[in-house]
């Protein structure tokens, strides 16, 4: 992906880190089936025109670490110190989004914008009755997670993530789903990182969020994930909703042009 690696110390994780180009800065968050790479199409395509800047949390892709007491909020803070300035534009998807909209609330002044993927919510209520066929997704998942045989629940995981849960499994195929595959078998075989400290109610707080914020859904995505970007487009004072056709939880990846434009167009 775009950019050299470099590894920035935060408490005794080395964070690995990939920045690339000049201007105003685009700082990229990935999934919780993901790791950096999720991003090299973006940071490829904006690094002409931005500072592009992905890195990979603990317990993901190449990020060193011992298990330990830590934040989320602090490893992308000394990220940040360590390579850009003023304020950032931040991408996140899923569990990437949930660290975009805390570090926005706790560090209003290091951030310009916000893209927010299919973002996951400290604080949200819980999915409710799900579809009958999630429902069974969801329990071999957990079937596969109890007999610790993570190449089933990789397989899974990438029907749930990457396909969409309604969708057939398989959906996508070729390079994409390799990628996941390896990016989420890394992350399923990672060792412990130890207890996170700094997640907060940031479901009770959305409208405390004053910055310009585009939320983008795929329309093959958890359908209870749909309703709560449509929610944050409602709440957050300064946000709208893109929905993506033909596309689940990690539309960058299946229509990358497409998620290319969007975010051209936002960033500036």
């Amino acid at each position: 992906m775009a950019g050299s690696l470099q590894f920035v110390s935060s408490g005794q994780a080395q964070i690995a880190a990939s920045a690339a180009g000049y201007g105003p800065a685009l700082v990229f968050l990935h999934a919780g089936v993901a790791d950096r790479r999720m991003w090299a199409a973006q940071t490829a395509a904006l690094a002409s025109s931005h500072r592009v800047v992905a890195y990979d949390r603990r317990g993901f892709g190449e990020t060193r670490y011992e298990a330990e007491p830590h934040s989320y909020l602090d490893d992308l803070d000394a990220v940040l110190r360590a390579t850009t300035e003023g304020p950032v534009t931040l991408v996140g998807c899923s569990q990437g989004g949930r660290v975009a909209i805390d570090f926005a609330l706790t560090r209003p002044e290091r951030v310009r914008r916000l893209m927010l993927v299919a973002p996951a919510v400290t604080g949200a209520p819980d999915a409710g009755e799900l579809p009958p066929a999630i429902q069974r997704l969801a329990a071999q998942i957990e079937e596969a997670e109890t007999a610790e045989d993570v190449e089933r629940l990789n397989v899974l995981e990438a029907h749930a993530w990457l396909d969409g849960p309604l969708s057939d499994g398989g959906r996508v195929g070729g390079a994409v789903r390799e990628l996941f595959l390896d990016m989420n078998g890394r992350a399923l075989r990672s060792a412990p990182a130890g207890d996170e400290t700094s997640a907060t109610n940031a479901y009770a707080r959305l409208a405390e969020i004053r910055h310009e914020t585009l939320l983008v859904s795929g329309a093959f995505d958890f359908p209870h994930i749909n309703a709560r970007s449509r929610h944050l487009a409602s709440a957050m004072p300064k946000a709208r909703l893109i929905e993506m056709a033909g596309v689940a939880h990690l539309p960058n990846l299946e229509k990358p042009e497409d998620f290319n434009a969007l975010l051209r167009a936002f960033a500036g």
